[in-house]
């Protein structure tokens, strides 16, 4: 696996050079290794994980309110209220599961350690327990202090870097990395299907209302009325549109094996992607199962982190870029 070219060049080069002495350059930086993302593991795998951020505190709040209010309008305003009682309880009873699903994988999605390389362990400890083969390299991140594997990116918000970060989502108070990306998936998905399921209910709604004495088919005012399914028609489309994009641009990723972070700095192409289904069976959990549509299920091919040595107590080294000696 070749290591990022223009990364090392930018990193080591503070200035432009001649094309002799950057073609020589760049054929050196050819024979490094990077370091494997398997190498250096999370610290904080197993705990609980949560982004003090105001802004995502209160988005991720937003969000279960939006949520809730949806189905306190399906529920009292639209379902209860009707005559027929089959059409109440089946709507009901699929349109609370959606919700509960898409609640749950939020949860999962904003509770989940995304990935997160532990904080402050470049130090030459480290690096020695590493046991790296020379020629190595090894990339230390200035702002937060930690080896960098490779595809990891720091995050201002969280304040760590991410291996494999898409990007950070206020929506879910977390970034959307390796670890939680499927339930960041699975969140947009059934944020998607109720959005559509709540229109596809209004419009039964309001054809119901204007065959029948609208006193008689809610149990709030014929205004009220109008101003809930009006304000639940507003939100589901709004919600609807976003989140399918969402939704297919994470598919996108995931089957591409490139993240957007990568996308925008031009660094796709570089890291050996998986095939499509090697990729979407990776990020799921394993082979195709109902598992893949639960934010309950573990993912099941991660390595355990019980045997990982733990990092070492030294003084973080000054460079930023350290190659193993070549003795």
């Amino acid at each position: 696996m070749k290591s990022p070219v223009h990364r090392c060049r930018d990193v080591e080069h503070g200035r432009a050079q001649g094309r002799a002495g950057a073609r020589a350059n760049c054929q050196q930086a050819e024979q490094r290794i990077p370091i494997s993302k398997d190498v250096i593991t999370s610290s904080a795998a197993s705990a609980m994980w949560f982004i003090r951020d105001a802004c995502g505190i209160v988005c991720a709040l937003i969000t279960w309110l939006l949520v809730l209010y949806a189905d306190f309008v399906v529920l009292f305003v639209m379902l209860l209220p009707s005559k027929n009682l089959t059409y109440s309880i089946v709507n009901g009873t699929l349109f609370n599961i959606l919700a509960f699903l898409a609640l749950a994988s939020h949860l999962r999605a904003m509770c989940t350690d995304p990935g997160a390389v532990p904080k402050g362990n470049a130090t030459k400890e480290y690096i020695e327990s590493l046991q790296l083969k020379p020629g190595q390299v090894v990339y230390k991140c200035p702002k937060c202090c930690s080896i960098k594997p490779d595809r990891a990116h720091h995050c201002s918000v969280c304040k760590r870097c991410i291996r494999k970060m898409d990007h950070h989502c206020p929506w879910v108070n977390n970034c959307v990395g390796e670890n939680n990306q499927k339930y960041f998936v699975l969140f947009t998905m059934y944020i998607a299907l109720v959005s559509l399921h709540s229109l596809v209910m209004v419009v039964f709604h309001f054809l119901y209302c204007f065959e029948d004495d609208w006193t008689k088919c809610s149990s709030f005012s014929p205004p009220a009325t109008v101003i809930l399914l009006i304000l639940l028609c507003f939100e589901g489309l709004l919600f609807l549109i976003f989140t399918s994009v969402m939704f297919g641009t994470q598919v996108h990723s995931i089957c591409t094996d490139e993240t957007g972070i990568e996308r925008l700095k031009g660094e796709t192409g570089r890291w050996g992607n998986l095939p499509y289904w090697e990729a979407m069976q990776a990020a799921f959990g394993g082979p195709p199962s109902l598992a893949w549509c639960s934010p309950f299920a573990q993912l099941s091919c991660k390595k355990s982190l019980s045997g990982h040595v733990p990092v070492p107590q030294g003084t973080i080294i000054e460079e930023d870029v350290i190659e193993i000696p070549l003795n």
